[in-house]
């Protein structure tokens, strides 16, 4: 069962005097937050009167925050987002929705275990497998993954020398 609400960021500063508030955003960019018109905060629903990329960040102004007073009660709150609606690329998933998925060798169709964390560094996600006293850092790139099946709540990975511990 897939969540309805996503975690989708965390507001970790104000900016300007206006009550504009500075977002760190968990997704692929900065881009894809500010196409929300509703975000929500502790599960209440917040309309966005305006959002906008500033480098690696999201400038939004929020609905009833005008001040800077205001700006300063959410930071360090975690933004989430509705993803009904939303459309992913073709072959893209939520990484939400990746987690504690089974993984199977491609080759062997072999269990090495489940997807316990995804880390981001800057070139692609890495999915980190632990299962059978082994862990394994796969790539998430096309190299690596030869199927992503969500609703079957399964990838197959392609395995090299070097993968696992």
């Amino acid at each position: 069962m897939k969540n309805q609400f996503l975690e989708a960021g965390e507001i970790v500063n104000t900016h300007g005097i206006k009550g504009e508030v500075k977002i760190m955003p968990w997704a692929d960019s900065p881009e894809f937050l500010c196409q929300f018109d509703t975000l929500y905060i502790d599960g209440k629903a917040t309309k966005v009167l305006s959002a906008r990329p500033h480098k690696t960040m999201v400038l939004a102004t929020l609905e009833g925050v005008d001040t800077v007073e205001k700006a300063m009660r959410l930071k360090g709150k975690v933004l989430s987002i509705d993803r009904t609606g939303v459309e992913l690329p073709e072959g893209r998933h939520f990484l939400a929705d990746l987690m504690g998925l089974t993984v199977l060798d491609n080759a062997t169709d072999e269990e090495l275990g489940t997807i316990e964390d995804i880390l981001t560094p800057p070139a692609h996600e890495v999915y980190v497998v632990r299962g059978k006293g082994k862990e394994y850092m796969i790539p998430a790139v096309d190299a690596f993954l030869a199927e992503t099946n969500v609703e079957g709540g399964y990838i197959k990975v392609n395995l090299i020398e070097g993968m696992g511990e």
